[in-house]
Formats: structure tokens, sequence, C-alpha cells
């Protein structure tokens, strides 16, 4: 799916020392804001980043647009929470099956989905999504409307107690800074070219002689099952896997996220997140009201940062971020 439109400025100097740069600050801050901030909100938040990087590469990187993206968390969540609690596995095994489990899910629907283009693509992701939804619903060992409840988070390696916030908070932040770490590495590799060159022109790369189906298919595997392993920790860190998670309405929100940040960028998602989730948390007092606020707050950036956050800044600077 072409999205001209909406890729990101392409630089022609490519030194990367700001993106490491920005990378030491952006570890920096998660490292010492513990200090000041609950570690849960945190947690919360380093959990969506990585689900909103994953979204990100598919659409900013690969021009992908996924409504279904919802049913990779929501499934990995279910399993996390399942091996966990029933079959009492170690929390680093849990997350490790609930990753397979969402990439295995993605294997399928990408199957499916790749073989059409544009809003077609993105309305069978919508439409898998719900399948996966009222499956969920009804089926057993979800626990239907009330979820799986009450999830162990267990000992890391069987040594490390869980249970304590700033252990918990220190095996989030590794996994994020690992799932981040290889999606930069990913969009700087020649796989990672070659869905920019997909995303900018697909027929240009078919004539070039790429399979574009299979580099799309790959794609969203990855990202599907990154998606997961945000899913998994975030069951853990709340110790509850839940219908919301693969509601419709989630898919809607990873978007959001990635474009008020930036699409296309690498650091894009990590603002968005930060900034949806601070708003969902500080703004909980108005009730119902929150959801107006916050289509306001989106209309009023986009309308400022068309590029997003992140975006804007990388073209002031005329650096890729």
């Amino acid at each position: 799916m072409p999205m001209s439109n909406a890729s990101p400025t392409v630089f022609k100097n490519q030194s990367f020392t700001h993106q490491w740069v920005a990378f030491a600050i952006m570890v920096l801050f998660f490292a010492i804001a513990p200090i000041w901030v609950y570690p849960i909100f945190l947690m919360k938040v380093t959990c969506f980043a990585l689900f909103a990087c994953a979204f990100n590469l598919l659409l900013g990187f690969g021009g992908l647009l996924s409504f279904g993206h919802a049913m990779f968390l929501g499934t990995a969540g279910y399993a996390a929470a399942h091996a966990a609690k029933v079959w009492g596995w170690n929390p680093e095994v849990a997350v490790l099956f609930a990753t397979a489990c969402s990439a295995g899910l993605a294997l399928i629907a990408g199957s499916l989905a790749i073989r059409r283009q544009g809003i077609y693509f993105a309305m069978i992701t919508l439409a898998l999504s719900q399948m996966v939804y009222f499956f969920y619903l009804q089926t057993p060992f979800t626990g239907g409307e009330d979820g799986i409840q009450s999830v162990p988070r267990g000992k890391l390696f069987g040594i490390f107690d869980l249970s304590e916030n700033t252990a918990m908070y220190m095996f989030v932040l590794a996994i994020f800074l690992s799932g981040f770490t290889l999606i930069w590495r990913i969009v700087h590799s020649p796989f990672g070219q070659i869905l920019k060159a997909i995303r900018e022109n697909q027929d240009r790369a078919v004539s070039l002689g790429y399979d574009t189906d299979h580099f799309k298919l790959l794609a969203f595997v990855i990202s599907g099952a990154l998606a997961g392993t945000a899913g998994a920790t975030k069951a853990l860190v709340f110790q509850l896997a839940s219908l919301t998670d693969v509601h419709w309405s989630m898919s809607g929100e990873v978007v959001l996220m990635t474009l008020l940040g930036g699409l296309g960028t690498l650091f894009g998602p990590v603002v968005g997140a930060a900034i949806i989730v601070s708003m969902q948390n500080y703004l909980a007092q108005f009730g119902a009201w929150v959801t107006i606020i916050q289509g306001l707050i989106f209309v009023i950036c986009v309308l400022a940062f068309r590029r997003g956050v992140i975006g804007e800044i990388a073209h002031w600077l005329k650096k890729p971020l």
C-alpha cells in the first residue's frame, strides 16, 4: 500500500550519531524516572511504546495500515496469563510462549491480508481482529468478560521475585529496550531498506526483482510478534488479561500513538505512547469526557505538528529520528 503522502522526509545525511544520543537520553530517562514517577505508570508507558513501535514498523516503514493489531496484543496477553497462572510457567518463558503465539497468528492473518493492498488490506485485518475478539469472548479459558485475573508475576529465572514493582520495572524496561533495539536494527538493515522501497513504490520494487509479498509478510509477522511481546508483558504487569486489549478501539489507539509521535520515525511512537497514556491517566477525573478531550488534543497536534512531534523535530534538525 503506497503511503507517499505520509512518508517521512528522506534525509541525505546518513550519520546516525544523533540517534545514539537520542537513544542514550531515552535510556537515561527511563532509568531515573522511577525516582519521581510511579513504576506502574512507567511500565504501562513502556508496554504501549513497544506496541506502537511494532505497529510503526509495519505502517511507518512498510506502508501497511493494519486495523487489527489489537488481536496480537490481546492474544499474547491471554497466552502469557494462562501459561503463568494455570501452567505455572516462569515469566520469561510465558512471555516467549505468548510472543510465539502472536507470531503464529500474525503468520496466518498476514498470509490472508497481504493478498490485497490499500484499504482492503486494512479492512481484512479489522475483520480478522473482530473474529478473534468474538472467539475470545466465547472461549472458556479466557474467562469471557471477566478475563484472566490474579495472574502471578512469578520469579524471573526462578530467582528474582517480580512481585516487587522495582524488579518488575527492570524486567519490563529490558524487554522494551530489546524490542526497540531490534526494530532499530531491522530498519537500518537491507531488509528495512527494501521495506522502505516497497512503501514508496511497490511496482518499482517488483520490477527490481523483489518478492514484495514475502517481505510484507515477514514484516507483518515481526510486527505482530513484537506487539505480542508488549501484550504479554502488560498482562504480567497488571496481572490481568482482558477483552479490552483485543477490542478494535485498542487498534485505533496505537494508530493515534504512532501518528502523534511521528510516523516513520524510530522514537516517535515512544513519545506518542507516553502522551496518550499520560492523557488517559491524568484526565481520568473527567470521566466520559476523556475521549472528547483526547480527540481535541489529537486534532490540535495534527494541525500544529503535521509530521508528529518527533517528525517535526527531525525535520527541523534535518536528521532522521
